[in-house]
């Protein structure tokens, strides 16, 4: 069975992180496995899938978190290490 990717998305104010989330749990076939605050504001949240839908859905995501706030930064880790999973537990 394929390991399955995770993204992230880390935003400026929670606002942002909704509008996000949503986008991206809409666009793809993914699961939104939690979020986390920062500090100072900023705040990420943490999807899972398919390596091509994650992608597809992070990339909607934060084109539409920028147009309500700003997307700090977006990452998509494919196949992660089991022992990623060990940092918090918003990975599955």
């Amino acid at each position: 069975m394929a390991k399955k990717a995770i993204g992230m998305i880390e935003c400026k104010g929670l606002i942002s992180l909704l509008e996000a989330s949503d986008t991206t749990l809409k666009a793809a076939d993914v699961k939104m496995t939690g979020w986390t605050k920062i500090g100072a504001g900023y705040v990420t949240g943490f999807f899972e899938g398919d390596v091509a839908a994650v992608k597809a859905g992070i990339e909607a995501g934060a084109d539409a978190g920028n147009q309500i706030g700003e997307v700090l930064a977006v990452q998509v880790i494919p196949r992660p290490h089991d022992d990623l999973s060990k940092l918090g537990n918003w990975v599955n």
